[in-house]
């Protein structure tokens, strides 16, 4: 880790779509813990620390600090990691980095989500005020109610209060400047970023009015209000918070089922939709998450070699359904007859001459069926 830098860690692969995670005062990046795999699974996920917080050098901070001066020095990490363009999604003033993000350099901001968290966060007096009690007595006293402040009543999760304790005082403090100053409410219009809204329904400290607000002015913007979820919202109820990243910044999913399309065809993937029940749901989504939004969009092999490793894989364990499907999808991959036909020829050394047969019989009806339409 370099003092020049936010502490952060990434996880997923580095050819997926960046998406970076900012904390919550007096968290860490483990604030992150039950949503960052999964998002991990269709996004290069970058989390990164405050200043003073979990790994980062209290020194990337100084007093009268500015939200914007933390959103430069996510930049500068974004920068550092060769991030271009990235989605970001942030808790409180995770989310206020993110916001300023948005409106400041609308340019690297691809997608964007703000949780729990505000526009503003009720003027500078409360803030100034925990600013000094923090630089005259350190944070013990304040971690010692941090569950009130964080979660519903008997929820708590003890290595985040354990961060807040090991926070360096000063990095806090300013961290409290910069919620003191911050006010983008006049900006939130200019802000055009596909935006999602998530809200805890008992959060005391950015209550769902303050993300309504920023929906009612961001253009096109969605709110998703938690039931059960207070300020902590990604570790009270790390499912629904990953319910609605996922649905929000796509990833797999969306980018899967367009692929699914352009390599099986509309009609087929229509009526696999349509016969999709909420039994089956799930897999579904899993095939156009996995399959093909991760396998077919990885750019190590082409489509051509990936069709013919498929007839391949097929014919090895007998799947003559599937392999009809995907003598269609070869074509549609730009393989000719010739190109299939010596897969199968290939096929018929390795998987057995019985198991090709088949396979020929197969192909030379569907490529029938190709040639009459």
């Amino acid at each position: 880790m370099t003092e020049k830098l936010l502490n952060h860690h990434a996880e997923g692969p580095a050819s997926a779509p960046p998406l970076l995670l900012g904390p919550s005062l007096g968290t860490s990046y483990a604030l992150w813990d039950g949503v960052a795999p999964e998002l991990s699974a269709t996004h290069h996920v970058v989390r990164w620390d405050l200043p003073g917080h979990g790994g980062s050098a209290a020194a990337l901070i100084g007093p009268g600090a500015t939200v914007g001066d933390l959103a430069d020095r996510v930049l500068a990490l974004a920068d550092a990691l060769g991030l271009e363009r990235f989605a970001y999604a942030g808790v409180s003033l995770g989310g206020a980095v993110g916001l300023h993000l948005a409106v400041h350099h609308p340019e690297r901001v691809s997608s964007l989500a703000v949780i729990c968290s505000s526009a503003h966060f009720n003027g500078a007096q409360p803030w100034q005020e925990r600013a000094a009690l923090v630089r005259r007595e350190g944070l013990a006293s304040l971690a010692e109610n941090a569950d009130a402040r964080w979660f519903t009543p008997g929820f708590t999760v003890p290595e985040l209060v354990e961060d807040h304790r090991r926070a360096d005082p000063e990095a806090y403090a300013a961290c409290c400047d910069a919620l003191a100053a911050f006010d983008l409410r006049d900006r939130l219009t200019e802000i055009s970023a596909p935006t999602l809204l998530i809200a805890g329904r008992q959060d005391p400290a950015t209550p769902p009015a303050h993300l309504r607000e920023i929906a009612d002015a961001v253009p096109g913007a969605a709110l998703v209000e938690l039931p059960g979820a207070s300020h902590l919202a990604p570790a009270q109820c790390p499912e629904a918070v990953l319910t609605a990243l996922r649905a929000h910044f796509g990833g797999g999913a969306g980018r899967g089922m367009e692929v699914r399309r352009q390599v099986l065809g509309d009609a087929h993937v229509d009526r696999a939709q349509a016969r999709q029940t909420p039994f089956t749901a799930r897999f579904q989504d899993f095939i156009s998450r996995y399959a093909w939004g991760e396998i077919w969009t990885d750019p190590t092999l082409s489509r051509r070699e990936r069709s013919m490793i498929t007839l391949t894989a097929l014919v090895a364990h007998g799947h003559y359904e599937e392999l009809a499907m995907h003598v269609r999808a070869a074509r549609r991959n730009g393989l000719t007859p010739e190109e299939i036909g010596a897969v199968l020829l290939q096929t018929a050394v390795y998987c057995g001459v019985p198991a090709a047969n088949s396979a020929f019989a197969t192909a030379q009806r569907v490529l029938a069926e190709e040639d009459g339409s």
